[in-house]
């Protein structure tokens, strides 16, 4: 297979806009229009000029092949062009600092369209040396990552030893919010009304301190919680409980079984590094959505491996307005191979070395029950009580109203899920899908109900990403 031999969508293209505005402007530049001396070779790369307002046009060239060698899934790098596990990498003459720029989208949406030929041979002067360095740098890459090569720690001694200084300041950070949380329940939740949001952000801070940032997460969320709403009180209990399980999960995390100790480092935020061989297997995309607060976008990507049945968690990270690196088309397949972490259920994995591009498939994940999917939950909190939802698919439901909310229902059956409130802006296109008609729905089931992620129509209808 070339690396031609797949096209991105327009919607997967645009999905790589860092906003609204970024977006709009690329689909503009779409066309064949403003285009001239467009090429694309079979190792992966895209190029063009595109008409601006001066006298010369915009060099623009794309990158579309992560440095494994496969068809790059779609991700941004930097302007730079470093190289990185997921590509594509832009360069672009323009002066924005949006990456990809407006040009680099309409660019890609142009070989989306067929509209790019492939040229054999160099790409033009102004492109190829970008290009090949970039290819040079994929290969020392691959070298320096091969077996035998020599990498990894060069003071293995020196690294246990900041080990074990974190490891004392996380727990002097946990002791000290044990005081806090006791000194919270010995004045009385209403105090935490009163004392309003700095005392928390100072307790958090503290914890940011300690290098804990898992700590410093969750007390930012607990601090929130005071007169957020009817209930809170019972909210905020419920909080401070799974907080004060995680202070004393890490306290004695020498006493518990590995998997779950594994669970309580990740919680608090130490970082984890994948244990055990790959799993090589067609990885079915089940979903992916982002997230965002002030600082950083995070991208969950949910597939599951079609040999192995097994379910994976794909993270990746971009600063604010920035779209993550990685991106995989919902629905398709991607022949991979996948590390998984310890402890959090087994779910988190890092992408390996690909084998081929994305490809489109007829296969469906296999559903469940409402009830069934509860139990499930249930079943995983067993791991990580702190778990907040699984990715459960859900077969032959209807989305239905009950009050002022919505559920699932099974289609034969007497039970139901209830829609969380953050279901709000997938829940008319879900209707819609849906046409009162029973439907497999991908999504998270968690303690708050259900979010749908994915619908699946039957082949040859694709699947429908729903956020």
């Amino acid at each position: 297979m070339t690396q031609q031999g797949v096209r991105w969508t327009a919607e997967q293209v645009l999905a790589l806009a860092p906003d609204a505005t970024s977006r709009k402007a690329g689909g503009k530049l779409g066309t064949a229009g403003p285009w001239s001396e467009t090429g694309s070779s079979d190792e992966g790369a895209v190029w063009g000029l595109c008409k601006g307002s001066g006298s010369r046009p915009y060099r623009t060239v794309v990158d579309v092949v992560n440095v494994t060698g496969a068809a790059g899934a779609l991700g941004s790098v930097g302007a730079s062009g470093s190289v990185g596990s997921s590509g594509p990498a832009y360069k672009c003459s323009c002066p924005s600092r949006e990456f990809p720029c407006k040009h680099a989208l309409g660019l890609l949406l142009l070989w989306s369209a067929g509209e790019v030929a492939a040229v054999s041979g160099r790409g033009p002067d102004w492109a190829e040396p970008w290009i090949a360095a970039r290819r040079e740098r994929a290969r020392e890459k691959r070298a320096a990552d091969a077996p035998g090569s020599g990498s990894g720690p060069a003071d293995p001694e020196g690294a246990r030893r900041r080990a074990e200084r974190r490891a004392e300041r996380i727990t002097a950070g946990a002791t000290e919010l044990e005081q806090r949380l006791a000194d919270l329940l010995r004045s009385g939740l209403a105090t935490a009304e009163q004392s309003g949001y700095g005392l928390w952000e100072e307790t958090a801070a503290r914890m940011v301190d300690a290098q804990a940032p898992g700590l410093a997460s969750r007390v930012r969320e607990l601090g929130a919680i005071p007169s957020s709403g009817p209930g809170w009180p019972v909210r905020l209990l419920e909080e401070c409980a799974l907080l004060h399980l995680l202070d004393q999960g890490w306290l004695r995390r020498d006493r518990l079984p590995d998997a779950l100790a594994a669970t309580v480092r990740t919680r608090v935020g130490l970082p984890s590094a994948p244990d055990g061989p790959p799993l090589r297997d067609d990885w079915l995309v089940l979903a992916q959505y982002d997230t965002a607060d002030a600082k950083l976008t995070t991208r969950r990507i949910w597939l599951r491996g079609t040999a192995s049945s097994r379910t994976a968690l794909l993270l990746s990270y971009g600063a604010a307005g920035r779209a993550p690196e990685l991106s995989l088309p919902v629905g398709l397949t991607l022949d991979a191979e996948l590390s998984f972490h310890p402890g959090t259920g087994g779910l988190r994995a890092s992408l390996g070395e690909r084998f081929a591009p994305p490809a489109p498939t007829g296969i469906r994940p296999p559903g469940m029950t409402t009830a069934e999917a509860t139990a499930h939950y249930g079943e995983a909190l067993r791991d990580d009580p702190w778990l907040d939802s699984v990715p459960v698919t859900l077969d032959d439901v209807v989305p239905t109203p009950t009050g002022d909310s919505w559920q699932l229902a099974d289609a034969e059956g007497d039970t139901s899920l209830p829609l969380t409130p953050t279901s709000r802006p997938a829940l008319w296109r879900l209707i819609a899908v849906s046409a009162g008609t029973p439907i497999k729905i991908t999504g998270e089931c968690g303690h708050q109900g259900f979010t749908p992620l994915t619908a699946w129509p039957q082949p040859p209808k694709r699947p429908i990403p729903l956020p």
